[in-house]
């Protein structure tokens, strides 16, 4: 029997042994010993419905080294507005409001955008208004007009094991509604960068670029977490992705709808992380906890009787590791919650409870500071951002039309600077107000960088 004989046998069972499963496939019954095949296409059925695309467009200035700067513009008798350029965004939504139309997504996706368009599963598009949006938490809500939206019901994310099943539904790369699944990896992940408050729940359902804002839902079809960052060495999914819990996302959702913000409650206390100096200073264990640096007074705190040097070691009975665990903490609970705080001080273990009250943050008129600020309202920084280091002042409302919102400034920008002084704190600010430089060029910073805003 020659070699070529034999290798046409082998090729002739392989294509039969190909062919006897597809046959074998081609009859899978409906059942198996009288049970259904499992499946989640019921139940997805139901919920792809809810999950919408968000497309965003964004006019942004075009930063050039020379043309934006104010004293070659000058020289050249250059006019106008530096030159702009459009960007676009997709990502994802969740529907959970259909009365209302109101979406929850993420403010990485729609926050800053000037035009949103929502797309739902049928084909329909919707222009999106944006109700409001929190960087803290990383949560927006977007609410549109329309009818027979189909809207998911939010599950009690409290309720979540490590090891129960999820599915993660949203718009990954631009593709189309996609459908991923897996399980709870872990629950209550923080110090991840990003946003100031954190409190996600890990999947290793696939989370990819698109996927930002879509749904994360229980095999009964229930919301528990608004899908919203990955953490990959490529830029793909590597099976760590991470999800907003809803009774956050829902918490903050309800802020945004009647406040446009979120009023969050406030200890009035500064902290910083135990080193082992401090704690060889405090006589203290270990380096468990968060040191007091500073009790503003008649805060929360203060009334609490917490002092400069106590160590704050669980709030609620959840042990605090450092300084992040009680930001995360205190600006994850509800505006008004009473906490109890496990405090150590010369040796002795105490609890004291402390209600939260609203941070009172000081503001100032733009136009009380210079005519062509006019329309835009500063504040000083939050002490979650004050906490972190950064200085500054923040921005609040910026007029639509006003000079400010031409010149690119917006709504969350932090001013660090204006020409060549640096403004720490809005007390410097107010400062400048009887100074009216014939150019106002502002330093400012945000999520983007560091950029130059002229005002004219």
């Amino acid at each position: 029997m020659s070699a070529r004989f034999v290798h046409r046998l082998a090729a002739a069972a392989l294509v039969l042994a190909a062919a006897t499963p597809l046959a074998s496939h081609a009859a899978l019954p409906p059942t198996v010993d009288g049970q259904p095949l499992p499946s989640l296409a019921p139940m997805l059925e139901k919920v792809t419905p809810a999950v919408v695309n968000i497309s965003t467009k964004t006019r942004v200035q075009v930063r050039d080294p020379f043309f934006d700067d104010p004293v070659f513009r000058q020289f050249f008798g250059l006019q106008g507005s530096p030159r702009s350029r459009v960007e676009q965004s997709l990502g994802s939504g969740v529907i959970v409001d259909a009365a209302k139309g109101y979406i929850l997504t993420n403010n990485h996706v729609v926050g800053g955008a000037d035009d949103i368009t929502v797309t739902l599963q049928d084909g329909r598009d919707f222009k999106g208004k944006l109700v409001g949006t929190d960087p803290d938490t990383d949560v927006a809500v977007v609410q549109i007009q329309g009818s027979n939206l189909q809207a998911l019901p939010m599950a009690d994310s409290s309720k979540l094991r490590v090891g129960d099943f999820v599915v993660a539904v949203g718009d990954p790369f631009g593709l189309g509604q996609t459908v991923t699944s897996g399980i709870v990896s872990a629950l209550s992940r923080s110090g991840l960068g990003g946003t100031g408050f954190q409190n996600f729940i890990q999947t290793d359902a696939s989370i990819n670029p698109g996927n930002s804002g879509g749904a994360l839902v229980n095999l009964r079809g229930e919301l528990v977490g608004i899908n919203t960052m990955i953490l990959s060495p490529s830029g793909g999914n590597v099976g760590i992705g991470f999800a907003i819990p809803t009774n956050l996302s829902n918490e903050v959702m309800q802020q945004l709808i009647a406040h446009g913000k979120v009023n969050r409650g406030n200890l009035g206390i500064e902290t910083q992380d135990i080193t082992p100096r401090i704690a060889k200073v405090l006589a203290l264990k270990d380096n468990n906890g968060a040191v007091v640096t500073r009790v503003t007074s008649g805060s929360a705190a203060d009334s609490a009787d917490i002092q400069m040097g106590d160590v704050i070691t669980a709030i609620d009975g959840k042990p605090v590791r450092n300084a992040q665990d009680l930001r995360n903490a205190e600006g994850l609970m509800p505006l008004g919650s009473t906490v109890k705080l496990t405090v150590q001080r010369n040796g002795a273990t105490r609890e004291v409870s402390a209600r939260l009250v609203p941070e009172k943050l000081a503001t100032v008129d733009g136009a009380k500071l210079d005519p062509r600020l006019t329309g835009v309202t500063f504040s000083e920084l939050s002490q979650n951002l004050r906490s972190q280091g950064i200085r500054g002042v923040s921005v609040g409302e910026v007029r639509q039309g006003s000079r400010a919102a031409q010149a690119g400034l917006q709504a969350n920008d932090i001013v660090i600077g204006i020409g060549n002084l640096r403004i720490p704190d809005l007390r410097t600010l107010q400062q400048l107000s009887g100074v009216k430089p014939r150019q106002l060029v502002l330093v400012v910073s945000s999520d983007d960088g560091v950029r130059y805003v002229e005002v004219r």
